[in-house]
């Protein structure tokens, strides 16, 4: 006869789901707060800052710091007030009910009285081998992370909207100069954005150009090779950093039917408060954030959520007393 199989259920006060600078420190203030919070880490423990080389921007460590080994001290630090860090991936989530009800890997079934989700963003990628190959070696999707690295150097950005925009103009200040590399004959950028690209001098614009190959030497890169989707003329720009600036997708898929999102699946939480539409769900970090997506506005957040989630618990609990 054939085993049944017995699905594995367990209570928490405080379900953090995802790692990375946000999820790490809601789990170190639940903990401290005696939420006996769990989180679980998601495929990619650590989050976006597991694929940073040099992070410098941080406060608190004044000679950088590398992405994995910053989320290394952020686990560390949340462990050592209690939080249960666990390896796992949430596979679907129910957030109908009062008591909220979540299946990890799916085989277990967790139900959590606050949720906290932390499962940040993802950079998109032009889906290039060598652009893996050198990630974090020259390449990055961040300027304002890694901008600093190439200071006096030249660089080059894809991409053609607001986003892109802001990032070339932040990169002229620091670069000898900016290869915009365009992928149509116009952006897609606001008109206040576009004028700030084409008044910039030391920005190079290149329409109808999409890229071919990152090149290096097998440890950075040492230049890119573009192609004119026009006339198929191909041509080499020498660069040693190349910024990849055509998004983020939110990590939302999961939360679709359950909770509110913008019309780009970023999670919509209260002004001045991590609180999403349900009672008892909260969101920080990049999940939430299209505007600033740094590790410090993401930790703040996380911050923010475990003590609302605190509070929201401290007033049910009252509640519960009281009838």
């Amino acid at each position: 006869m054939a085993e049944e199989n017995i699905q594995a259920t367990e209570h928490v006060k405080c379900l953090i789901i995802g790692s990375g600078p946000a999820g790490y420190t809601a789990a170190i203030y639940a903990a401290r707060a005696d939420l006996k919070p769990v989180l679980y880490t998601g495929i990619v423990m650590g989050g976006q800052l597991t694929t940073t080389n040099d992070v410098e921007n941080y406060p608190g460590y004044p000679d950088g710091i590398t992405g994995p080994l910053m989320m290394e001290d952020f686990k560390k630090q949340a462990e050592r007030f209690g939080a249960d860090i666990r390896f796992g991936h949430v596979s679907k989530v129910d957030f109908k009910g009062s008591v909220h009800t979540v299946v990890v890997d799916g085989n277990k079934t967790i139900t959590a009285d606050s949720v906290i989700i932390a499962t940040g963003a993802s950079a998109k990628w032009l889906g290039l081998e060598s652009e893996q190959k050198y990630n974090g070696f020259g390449v990055s999707a961040c300027a304002v992370c890694d901008g600093f690295f190439f200071k006096g150097q030249e660089v080059a950005i894809v991409g053609a909207g607001d986003t892109a925009a802001e990032e070339a103009t932040y990169l002229a200040k620091l670069c000898k100069k900016v290869h915009m590399l365009v992928r149509r004959d116009e952006f897609r950028a606001s008109k206040v954005m576009q004028h700030r690209v084409l008044s910039t001098p030391n920005i190079e614009i290149y329409y109808h150009t999409e890229t071919k190959e990152i090149l290096g030497d097998g440890q950075n890169v040492t230049g890119v090779r573009v192609i004119n989707n026009q006339t198929n003329e191909e041509s080499t720009i020498d660069v040693t950093g190349f910024f990849v600036a055509i998004g983020h997708q939110p990590n939302t898929e999961l939360f679709i039917d359950s909770i509110d999102m913008d019309a780009n699946g970023y999670l919509i939480t209260k002004h001045d408060s991590t609180q999403t539409n349900i009672e008892g769900v909260f969101a920080c970090g990049d999940v939430q954030d299209h505007v600033y997506r740094q590790a410090v506005t993401a930790a703040g957040t996380g911050c923010m959520a475990a003590l609302e989630a605190e509070r929201y618990l401290a007033a049910k609990e009252h509640e519960f007393v009281e009838n």
